[in-house]
């Protein structure tokens, strides 16, 4: 009998670390399908469940989970309730979430009170705000650990799971990074309406602990920029609190240096960004995909804290217009040595290796607490 798996996607950005790995399990001959949710079904965030359903072969549920302006904890009371009916009908044999986003939280959850196998992409990393807290609490929930590097093993060994139920497979949107992205800049710019040559990349979400001062946050980021002379390519802030503030500050930039986008294709995001001269902002490509690919990065405030420390990443709080210019000054356009400190464009050969092991499928869905040493 196939085993079935079902993949949790609630933004662009998990979809572009589940892609891969879905793609490879289904090459792998399991049954694959995604329950499609949160920022996918918004026409603001560039509503893109239609990435989603350019995949053949695989099944797709959608659910609408929020209205704009939900406070997380009401958006994860409808992501229960409406994942909770969804696995009544379609009861998979492993359910794989991402990250630290509430909808993969609230379908963890579901999965462990209906003891379904669960499987939990990059836990044990660290960052700022109620985003760690929501990964660790994933880590507790899910029965199995694909993490991107060693440091996040030991963290989630540290936090009581078992050794053997931690896999290291790296991230897996360096899959995709690591091979070419099968379109052209030319074709980039067509599709977006990307005037310019020579340009950065800025992308500034929300932090949800500092929602009151994210307006001044931004006015303060984008500021910084404008002064520069440098062209940007925005891509647009998530749907958290405080991004409202953020649409605001963008609202009032120059047009002609500044082009927003909603979200992109991940192969198109993929060739904007190996052609970028830089990437700026609070969002974990600077700190993952950007060193990974020798991009110098500026990474903003606290939303990425502690996350990452390679030699092209820099660092700066929003307000640093002083640091801003410099690094815009003495790093634009600069190339650095591929970093691997989150895996090198393998992962997903790595998870289906597990997938296929009998002894994945023979653990106990009964989780106990492993101290350490």
């Amino acid at each position: 009998m196939t085993q079935s798996i079902l993949f949790v996607t609630g933004t662009r950005a998990d979809f572009g670390k589940l892609e891969p790995l879905a793609l490879a399990a289904q090459a792998a001959g399991f049954a694959v399908s995604f329950f499609v949710t949160g920022m996918h079904m918004m026409a603001r965030y560039g509503l893109t469940k239609l990435e989603v359903q350019r995949m053949q072969g695989v099944g797709v549920h959608e659910f609408l989970n929020q209205r704009p302006g939900d406070p997380q904890d009401m958006v994860l009371a409808k992501t229960v309730m409406g994942f909770s009916d969804f696995i009544t009908e379609m009861r998979p044999d492993l359910i794989v979430t991402h990250g630290d986003r509430v909808e993969a939280l609230a379908c963890t959850l579901v999965a462990a009170t209906n003891y379904i196998r669960s499987g939990h992409i990059e836990g044990g990393e660290v960052s700022g705000t109620i985003d760690e807290i929501f990964r660790h609490c994933n880590t507790k929930l899910a029965s199995a650990h694909f993490v991107s590097s060693d440091a996040a093993a030991r963290r989630v060994m540290a936090l009581g799971e078992p050794g053997h139920a931690v896999h290291v497979i790296g991230s897996p949107e360096l899959d995709f990074h690591s091979r070419p992205s099968g379109v052209t800049m030319a074709q980039v710019r067509a599709r977006y309406d990307i005037d310019f040559e020579d340009y950065g990349i800025c992308v500034f979400h929300p932090v949800t602990s500092e929602q009151a001062t994210m307006g001044a946050q931004a006015r303060a980021l984008y500021g910084a920029l404008a002064d520069s002379g440098r062209n940007f390519v925005l891509i647009a802030p998530n749907n958290d609190p405080g991004s409202e503030d953020i649409f605001k500050a963008i609202d009032a930039l120059p047009k002609d240096r500044f082009r927003l986008i909603p979200s992109m294709r991940f192969a198109h995001f993929s060739e904007l960004m190996k052609n970028a001269a830089c990437m700026v902002g609070n969002s974990s490509a600077g700190v993952r995909e950007a060193p990974f690919l020798g991009i110098p990065s500026l990474d903003i405030g606290t939303r990425q804290h502690n996350r990452a420390n390679a030699p092209s990443i820099h660092f700066a709080d929003a307000a640093d217009a002083a640091v801003i210019a410099g690094f815009l000054a003495n790093h634009w356009g600069k190339s650095f040595v591929r970093d691997e400190g989150f895996g090198s464009g393998s992962a997903a050969e790595r998870f289906v290796a597990v997938l296929q092991n009998a002894d994945f499928w023979a653990q106990s869905l009964q989780k106990e607490f492993q101290d350490l040493g």
